[in-house]
């Protein structure tokens, strides 16, 4: 018989009450757990800004449609296949520009007009944020002390170190972040060079360059659930890639590292080290990787690690018995996200180099009177501004606390899903919730979830509460409820991408109930991770 709310209900409940005092707002009793659930929307609300919806242009290329059915976990509730058109331009909403008329500063109507667009838009910008769980983004923060600097264009364009011409600059800030990223990480003033860059991604693409310069013949290996813009990298810079074959926890498997890199070992070997990966937050073992370089043959002049840290690089350092990033070891380069769990309005990230390394990239630009070691020119000035403001208002002990609550969380929801039959993997250093993919898209769409296959995923973050965790696990027991016909739950097998303890089909569910049901702690809350 399926899970239903009123049977889940007294469960979720003692639990939130269990979920210790740090920051998080449990429950009470006398609030009814359904009151937290919202009905499903037809269609995400959008129809606000739909002024004019443009004539798709005919493709200059013949499209490629991919489809994806309930078969490997995509599709709609009834099965039909979802289509993603690839090779055109997709106007399904648009708010086309006009030209405003001539007498309109007289009349105003076109100010009016874009005042009322810009009040709708943030009325659904405000509803999409309430129910934001797919995605590492810390949507909690209030930034509004640094509202005057809109007023400015600031531009941090060139060396960070090297003041240019251009004097409406933040690189007091930025230098202040970078050093507070570069003591985190044991790394000194006088040996370290780093840059606010405008993403992950440029972190990823100028960690894996500065690797090229320093080894031109190198390889480049990552495990395949390395974050695309790693092989995107590997691409731009036509560099030989190798993809290291993934554990089920989503960690690199370093048997397959140590045979596909003795087969290459006569060339130098440039890495990429996950501390968090996209899907499952699964952290390489960077210890284990160096040993097996030195064990194959590698001096350290031979090798380059790049720390891939995007979500998690800040948030492990304040996990007890994690493996530590540190630049006392034979790393090349660290990135991380700054509009992650740090919750930078715009996107942003921090990336450390070695200042030995950064030479070999740099060149002067007379224009701007500074160096140029970065991969964008322009680069925002109000992030690190933004960034200096959370880090002093938050301080060391400000993030841990946020990482207690993010762990105890994702547990707390990992151990609701378990109760309600669901296949779920947590990795034991993260807060990325894995389980099995919704059958409802209206449900994905609601709730934001990042999907691959036949899994999703939660990332909790400070944002994310309790209560919003309550909700959302009832939405979801109601949506599978809803698909069911005949009043019997299939659970589809993801055990493949999870693994036998942690699939709750009817095959795996006996395996899976009887490993995680040993590491039961104190009023049954599932705590693996020491904070």
């Amino acid at each position: 018989m399926p899970v239903t709310t009123e049977v889940l209900e007294a469960s979720l409940l003692k639990k939130s009450r269990g979920v210790p005092d740090s920051g998080v707002s449990p429950r009470s009793a006398s609030s009814p757990l359904l009151a937290a659930a919202e009905p499903l929307p037809e269609e995400i609300p959008l129809e606000a800004l739909k002024k004019t919806v443009l004539p798709s242009p005919a493709p200059a290329l013949p499209p490629v449609v991919v489809e994806i059915t309930n078969g490997c976990g995509g599709g709609d509730e009834h099965g039909h296949p979802r289509k993603f058109v690839m090779g055109r331009n997709m106007h399904g909403s648009c708010l086309q520009i006009t030209e405003p008329e001539l007498n309109d500063k007289e009349t105003g109507e076109k100010e009016a007009y874009m005042s009322a667009v810009l009040a709708q838009y943030k009325e659904i910008l405000v509803e999409r944020t309430k129910f934001h769980l797919g995605y590492p983004y810390n949507l909690d923060f209030n930034y509004g002390a640094l509202a005057e600097l809109q007023h400015f264009s600031i531009n941090n364009l060139g060396d960070p170190f090297i003041e240019s011409n251009y004097g409406v600059h933040s690189r007091q800030f930025e230098v202040g972040v970078l050093d507070w990223f570069a003591h985190l990480w044991e790394l000194e003033k006088d040996e370290y060079w780093g840059y606010i860059t405008n993403c992950g991604t440029e972190g990823n693409l100028h960690g894996i360059l500065v690797g090229r310069e320093v080894l031109p013949d190198g390889i480049l290996y990552a495990s395949r659930d390395s974050h695309y813009s790693v092989f995107k990298a590997a691409r731009m810079y036509r560099m030989e890639a190798v993809k290291v074959d993934t554990l089920l926890s989503g960690e690199i498997n370093c048997d397959d590292f140590r045979k596909k890199l003795t087969d290459r070992k006569d060339k130098p070997a440039i890495l990429n080290i996950n501390v968090g990966t996209t899907v499952k937050g699964a952290v390489d073992d960077l210890d284990l990787v160096i040993q097996i370089l030195k064990e194959v043959g590698y001096t350290e002049d031979r090798f380059y690690i790049h720390i891939d840290g995007a979500l998690f690089g800040l948030m492990i350092p304040f996990v007890k018995r994690a493996p530590k990033v540190s630049f006392k070891k034979p790393i090349g380069s660290v990135s991380v996200s700054g509009h992650k769990f740090m919750g930078c309005p715009m996107p942003c990230g921090v990336q450390i180099t070695r200042m030995k390394h950064i030479n070999m990239l740099s060149r002067n630009v007379e224009y701007l009177a500074s160096r140029d070691a970065t991969i964008m020119g322009s680069r925002n000035g109000h992030a690190p501004i933004f960034l200096w403001y959370t880090l002093n208002h938050k301080g060391y002990r400000g993030f841990q606390k946020e990482v207690q609550r993010c762990i105890r969380n994702a547990h707390y929801l990992t151990d609701c899903l378990r109760e309600a039959n669901f296949g779920v993997m947590l990795n034991e250093l993260s807060s990325t919730v894995v389980f099995e993919r919704p059958q409802s898209e209206a449900l994905i769409l609601k709730w934001q979830l990042a999907c691959q296959g036949k899994i999703a995923h939660a990332v909790i973050m400070p944002s994310v509460t309790v209560e919003k965790l309550d909700a959302f696990v009832v939405e979801l027991i109601q949506a599978r409820n809803a698909s069911i016909a005949d009043g019997n739950v299939t659970i589809q097998c993801i055990v493949e991408e999870v693994g036998a303890n942690n699939c709750a089909c009817s095959l795996h569910r006996g395996a899976r109930v009887n490993s995680w049901t040993k590491d039961l702690g104190m009023d049954g809350v599932h705590m693996e991770t020491e904070i």
